[in-house]
């Protein structure tokens, strides 16, 4: 299930399941959405910190479900922080599958964007969230176009950044990802499922901020050993540090290798990175590791 593209003058809401509001960071980008032809709407909870960090589940959760209640909202666009997995169960899911919206997000949204696409089978967007507009580059407008707005083709991913294969080859499946510790933790979460009889194209991103080359290791020998990685057929590794160790691309080779799976390394998405292309999660893709190229095939 697709949700309908973008047009202008349609709605875009914005929610922080991951943090709060902060109306003198965001008002560049509202004003960028709004230049480009679109309306800006708010969660109702956006701003409180009924936590003292983010506000509560259950506001959280209201402003997601309201968004998608609200037939003028086209798309959910929302940020980062921590603690988006605390909302997965208070989401309404059946609503969603009676109204698909565009979902797209990075970072903490894994959670939420994997969940909604398991339970729903709708495709949600990973790699763009609200901050790319706080200062709006060609690239990262040209990703949002190709995928979201009505007349733009989003079936050939464009790179913007030098490709490294570490083990080549071709493979199909249907992209499914996001930013490693939170997908690898989000495979023991009880509710969310996978099709046994799909083939997986993997794509995850990690930053040195966050997690050294070891606990990169970490989360993908978790991965590797979970019962859902029998289906997986290919890895597409995002932006890590501008000063790329050696380390990290010989822990990717290893991957690749063990597994006997094609393995790229990408800077065309991940945090910290001036470049954000997008990964439909859900959609089919054919990865060929040799030529470095990645194409959509829908459904």
């Amino acid at each position: 299930m697709i949700a309908k593209r973008l047009s202008k003058g349609d709605t875009i809401g914005i929610i922080c399941p991951s943090h709060v509001f902060d109306e003198k960071r965001y008002a560049p980008g509202i004003a960028t959405i709004e230049r480009l032809g679109f309306k800006v709407k708010l969660g109702a909870n956006v701003s409180k910190d009924t936590y003292g960090f983010v506000a509560s589940a259950e506001e959280r959760a209201s402003d997601l479900n309201a968004m998608v209640s609200d037939d003028d909202v086209k798309m959910v666009l929302f940020g980062g922080g921590e603690s988006a997995v605390e909302v997965l169960p208070l989401i309404d899911y059946d609503n969603i599958r009676r109204h698909p919206k565009l979902f797209s997000n990075y970072s903490d949204g894994t959670s939420i964007l994997n969940m909604i696409h398991a339970q729903t089978g709708l495709v949600t967007y990973y790699g763009y969230g609200a901050s790319q507009f706080f200062d709006l580059r060609y690239y990262d407008y040209m990703q949002f176009c190709s995928h979201f707005v009505e007349g733009y083709s989003s079936e050939q991913f464009f790179s913007n950044s030098t490709w490294l294969t570490m083990r080549g080859g071709n493979c199909e499946g249907t992209l499914i990802g996001g930013y490693s510790l939170l997908f690898g933790l989000l495979l023991s979460n009880r509710n969310f499922k996978f099709d046994e009889d799909k083939k997986y194209l993997l794509f995850l991103e990690d930053h040195e901020i966050f997690s050294n080359v070891g606990t990169v290791n970490t989360c993908l020998s978790f991965i590797e050993q979970s019962t859902f990685f029998n289906n997986v057929t290919g890895l597409i590794f995002g932006h890590y540090a501008e000063n790329l160790p050696d380390d990290l691309l010989h822990c990717l080779q290893r991957f690749g290798i063990r597994n006997k799976i094609p393995v790229v390394y990408t800077d065309d998405f991940g945090h910290e990175n001036t470049r954000h292309a997008i990964f439909p999660i859900g959609i089919k893709a054919t990865l060929d590791a040799d030529k470095q190229t990645l194409i959509f095939n829908g459904e």
